[in-house]
């Protein structure tokens, strides 16, 4: 079986959405699947440079193979005519393709190749059919579907939605398409004590100072205008923790800075520690140093940093607008809640006054995410669907 992954980028700096793909293919060709990633060459979108990497031809990886295409004409939107003339040109070379994202211009592009090209192709939304995203940009959205996205949803084998929530309040504008309900997978975090120490000491946090952990993109729909408040409120009245936000936004660095200077010129200033975009060992570290992972976003499709910290033994404390809440609630995982401060503050409290609780539950996470977001796991499910597609 050959199969496309289409993504409009894998930076790292763009987080679970595109790094996604980069999980989903070794595992897929680890089961013999041979898998080609299009992509771009793009790499924030404030000016940050490409990245660095070879164009037009494949790049060997673990079993897979990667292409990137430089973003042109238009480097903003992620969108790249080369990419979309090699899809013209090959596409009949693979069984099918497995689209990432919608309202994207480069994603939309090449569903509309692939239906040119006969070529099946299931199309992953990244949350974009969730009606609070749908408010946003709603009339530009509105020209968008008419124009590209109902003839794409309509021409897909499958939707690709990663919760049983995302799915059941998905927008699909009057087009009956089959779902496929699979969730992520996560890496685990590897790290040691030691390094977990190093970590703590660098951050000049006490070892019996709670760590508390927000990793995930600042954006506006991660709750932050709840969080920021909530934490205020626990400091107020006397407890103690080391606030920890790790994460960073290319596509509207001014709202990344009013977050900024709203916390230092907060009571959280002395108890926060500001890191930017984390990856690699110092991701891994921060993860294995928490004792709490906070996540009270307003809407979620699946919520891949919440299964990272799981996998990581954190428990969680996110509101019930993350699409994983079921599943955090039903293997006692950690703490759920309403978009709604003081419900967030009595959370938070609970999770600080009872150690030994977090720890219960940090297990119960760990275990819980190694037996249902592994990627092995997923893959598997991954395959079984692509196969029922191409035997219809």
């Amino acid at each position: 079986m050959k199969i496309l992954q289409i993504v409009p980028s894998i930076s790292l700096i763009y987080g679970g959405p595109s790094q996604m793909v980069l999980g989903l293919a070794p595992a897929l060709a680890k089961e013999g699947v041979k898998v080609t990633i299009l992509t771009t060459d793009s790499n924030g979108d404030s000016g940050q440079k490409p990245l660095d990497v070879p164009l037009n031809r494949p790049i060997k990886q673990d079993g897979y193979e990667i292409i990137y295409f430089r973003c042109a004409p238009f480097r903003r939107y992620k969108f790249s005519l080369d990419l979309l003339q090699w899809l013209k040109l090959h596409a009949d070379e693979f069984d099918l393709a497995h689209i990432h994202a919608l309202f994207s211009p480069i994603s939309s592009a090449a569903a509309t190749v692939c239906r040119q090209q006969k070529l099946p192709y299931i199309l992953r939304p990244l949350g974009t059919l969730d009606p609070a995203d749908l408010r946003k940009k709603k009339q530009l959205k509105r020209l968008y579907v008419a124009i590209l996205e109902r003839q794409n949803l309509a021409g897909a084998a499958a939707i690709h939605f990663t919760s049983e929530q995302e799915a059941k309040i998905s927008e699909r504008f009057g087009i009956a398409t089959q779902d496929l309900v699979i969730p992520l997978g996560v890496i685990p975090a590897l790290s040691n004590g030691k390094t977990v120490s190093v970590v703590r000491s660098k951050l000049a946090i006490p070892e019996d100072v709670p760590l508390v952990l927000f990793m995930s993109r600042i954006d506006p729909k991660k709750g932050l205008n709840l969080l920021i408040p909530a934490l205020e409120k626990l400091l107020a009245v006397g407890y103690n923790f080391h606030f920890v936000l790790a994460g960073t936004n290319p596509q509207d660095p001014d709202y990344e800075q009013k977050i900024r200077f709203e916390i230092e010129n907060s009571l959280l200033r002395s108890h926060t520690t500001i890191t930017g975009f984390v990856s690699g060992d110092l991701k891994a570290s921060l993860l294995q140093a928490a004792d709490l992972f906070v996540l009270p976003s307003y809407y979620e499709n699946f919520g891949i940093a919440v299964a990272e910290a799981m996998v990581a033994g954190v428990p969680v404390v996110i509101s019930d607008q993350v699409h994983i809440y079921q599943q955090v609630i039903d293997s006692n995982s950690g703490w759920v809640g309403a978009t709604d401060i003081q419900e967030l503050v009595e959370l938070i409290k609970e999770a600080l006054q009872n150690p030994q609780e977090r720890q219960r539950r940090g297990l119960n996470a760990h275990n819980y995410a190694l037996q249902h977001f592994s990627w092995d796991a997923i893959a598997r499910q991954i395959i079984q669907a692509y196969q029922k597609i191409l035997a219809t």
